[in-house]
């Protein structure tokens, strides 16, 4: 397999596209204005300590203080996270688990110094933004610190070992508690490290990179905080381009090409040092046409934003992304086959497989996914198209769970939410539906305003009326339902305006006394 990653760099966002085959397959976008600080960590300063609230405000540099609770400080000799670390997951809050408190996964409650013993104004101390700010709130902190990357996640502070509570099988926990501690040893640290559920499976080899890439990370960031007394960011997740290449580790990548030589002499400086089996791989793409419709993906990325997606052979997906789950149909379309209609289903079920797979990674689906295969009556077919389907998932990077199909031909399966699907990125709910996907109809809009007119005159007295409406309503009333409307005009014997409003959609209208 032929794999290379697409990288479009402007000052307002950053855009990731793997290839596998010359096919686009996964896309990843961040804006500069949706960044968070949540992850970063900041060497910062007491501006002042609160013992009745038993918390302490932190200047790390930003608009408004952070915000310090004695839950969250670290105290000498304490380790909070003794107990229960087979719970724990990491902290950034994505689909890999949720950060949890100390009475949420039951701690027994410690002994703890008074804040206003442990903290004083102006001391400086090393803390992690666990909470963005809001509104008025500063960002919240704690100083248990955690760095953390794609199989594994760093803890400074203790030296436990923890295994998510997704991975469920005993044999794999004790393999992967087993490995941790060897490689422990083979580096002489006492770190404490989480395995994050995408570490099931894992390979020794992929671990110790993943090992050995916090590390470093981390004496980076002591030597960041231990240089200055000021206020200041030492760490902050990486952005999106170094992030991609931390995770692409170990995989066959076989070019990365990069629009911005900016950015290109940065990647390489992050590649040497922390991921050197990709910086051979790292070019500037230097063309005058934009790289992305060079290699098709603008184009790709327009159709991953449609509820209709064509197969080669006349058949179609509909893709229904809700609240709820996402619904995925498989239809023939203009695909007739050549032999009979059980062989057509089965073609068309197994093309549908694999761009099945596609598509949740191009669109980044998660959460509980209802495929709907045409029904097929010869269990062996059902067989091969979920043999197909399942293989078609292991190239995935995000967990899957596939269920048998259902009584009722339906195929049942969950995707790990690993960030906002593709739709939510680039979208926001149509103000014209609100999301519904459908708008009444100007003939349903033109009888509610029949009956507004009628509410309207039985409570206020009035000389006239004005109708406020757009313009494929106000059509309809002065033409095919003007006779309704004049004989609405001689019932409440008052006279009645039609004005067009343009930005009114088709659902709006008032109805003004005049």
């Amino acid at each position: 397999m032929s794999a290379e990653l697409l990288i479009n760099i402007t000052p307002q966002e950053s855009r990731v596209a793997l290839l596998e085959n010359g096919v686009l397959q996964e896309m990843l976008i961040e804006r500069l204005s949706r960044r968070g600080i949540v992850g970063n960590i900041y060497k910062g300063k007491v501006s002042r300590v609160l013992p009745g609230m038993e918390a302490a405000f932190i200047d790390i540099g930003l608009e408004k203080s952070a915000f310090l609770h004695a839950s969250d400080l670290v105290v000498p000799g304490v380790e909070a996270l003794d107990t229960a670390t087979d719970l724990l997951v990491p902290p950034e809050g994505d689909a890999n688990g949720v950060q949890m408190s100390g009475a949420q996964m039951n701690v027994p409650p410690i002994d703890v110094p008074q804040i206003a013993d442990l903290l004083h104004e102006g001391k400086g101390l090393l803390v992690q933004v666990i909470k963005d700010p809001l509104g008025s709130k500063g960002a919240r902190l704690t100083t248990y610190v955690t760095v953390p990357s794609r199989f594994l996640v760093l803890m400074p502070d203790n030296n436990n070992i923890g295994i998510s509570g997704k991975i469920e099988q005993p044999e794999e926990r004790d393999r992967l508690r087993t490995l941790v501690q060897s490689l422990r040893e083979e580096f002489q640290d006492d770190f404490g490290y989480i395995v994050r559920t995408a570490g099931e499976g894992i390979s020794e080899e992929m671990l110790r990179r993943d090992m050995k890439f916090l590390r470093k990370l981390w004496l980076s960031v002591m030597e960041s905080g231990a240089s200055s007394e000021k206020t200041m960011l030492v760490y902050s997740d990486l952005p999106l381009v170094q992030r991609v290449l931390r995770d692409m580790v170990g995989e066959p990548i076989e070019r990365v090409l990069i629009d911005s030589r900016e950015t290109v002499a940065k990647v390489r400086g992050f590649s040497e040092k922390y991921t050197p089996d990709l910086s051979a791989v790292i070019e500037h793409y230097p063309g005058e046409r934009p790289i992305f419709d060079l290699h098709g993906v603008e184009e790709e990325i327009q159709k991953s934003l449609q509820r209709k997606v064509p197969l080669k052979s006349g058949g179609y997906l509909i893709v229904d992304q809700t609240e709820a789950m996402t619904t995925i149909d498989v239809n023939t379309g203009g695909f007739v086959g050549s032999r009979n209609l059980e062989e057509t289903i089965f073609r068309t079920n197994m093309e549908a497989a694999q761009a099945i797979a596609r598509q949740l990674r191009l669109r980044n689906l998660g959460g509980i996914i209802i495929l709907d295969f045409i029904d097929m009556a010869e269990g062996d077919h059902k067989q091969q198209v979920m043999k197909t389907l399942e293989r078609a998932l292991e190239k995935d990077y995000a967990k899957t769970y596939i269920c048998d199909v259902s009584p009722l031909g339906l195929v049942e399966m969950t995707r790990k939410r690993t960030r906002e699907s593709l739709e939510h990125v680039l979208c926001e709910p149509c103000p014209s539906c609100k999301g519904r996907g459908y708008v009444k109809t100007a003939e349903t809009v033109c009888y509610e305003i029949f009956r507004e007119i009628l509410r309207a005159v039985r409570q206020f007295e009035a000389k006239g009326l004005l109708v406020l409406a757009s313009q494929d309503v106000i059509d309809l009333l002065v033409d095919e339902e003007s006779d309704s409307l004049a004989e609405l005009q001689e019932f409440v014997n008052i006279p009645t305006r039609l004005q067009v409003e343009a930005l009114y959609t088709q659902e709006q209208f008032d109805v003004v006394l005049l």
